[in-house]
């Protein structure tokens, strides 16, 4: 799973260390966080649906990948979203920002999804660049398509 850096797959043990990388992210970027050990428990019942899983990088780890899959409706396949990439900041521009993308599109393509979908900031250059050197794009249908944006509400 994953080119080059050492990419693994969370198991149950790995919980405390996800919930943590969770909670640094979000405060990081100054969103509301309902602590390590709520994110902890979280992924949990996410990892044990078996609709989610999670990857890990670095020996901290110091980064994680967060993939959700859902059936897809134009397919018979699955619909991989990646809801979460981050790699504690210390730790950027050594590549494993890009292994856990990598691994993520391997395990997305292994358990069957035909797409994978995710967001990101538009002043996050650094993110924005991986994904697109990794063939992400945000343009609809061809590459001078009109611009996708992403739209969400709290309910």
């Amino acid at each position: 799973m994953g080119r080059g850096l050492s990419v693994r797959r969370a198991g149950a043990d790995d919980l405390e260390a996800v919930g943590r990388l969770l909670d640094a992210f979000n405060r990081e970027f100054g969103d509301p966080t309902p602590g390590p050990a709520a994110l902890s428990e979280r992924v949990g019942e996410l990892l044990e649906a078996g609709d989610a899983a999670v990857l890990l990088a670095g020996e901290g780890p110091h980064g994680l990948a967060l993939l959700r899959f859902r059936p897809a409706l134009w397919s018979a396949g699955l619909e991989c979203y990646l809801a979460e990439l981050y790699v504690v900041p210390g730790e950027r521009g050594r590549g494993l920002g890009r292994a856990l993308l990598d691994a993520a599109l391997d395990l997305a393509r292994a358990r069957g999804a035909d797409t994978i979908d995710l967001c990101t900031a538009e002043d996050d250059v650094e993110a924005r660049a991986l994904y697109a050197s990794s063939g992400f794009t945000n343009r609809e249908g061809r590459p001078d398509g009109p611009v996708m944006l992403y739209y969400e509400r709290s309910l």
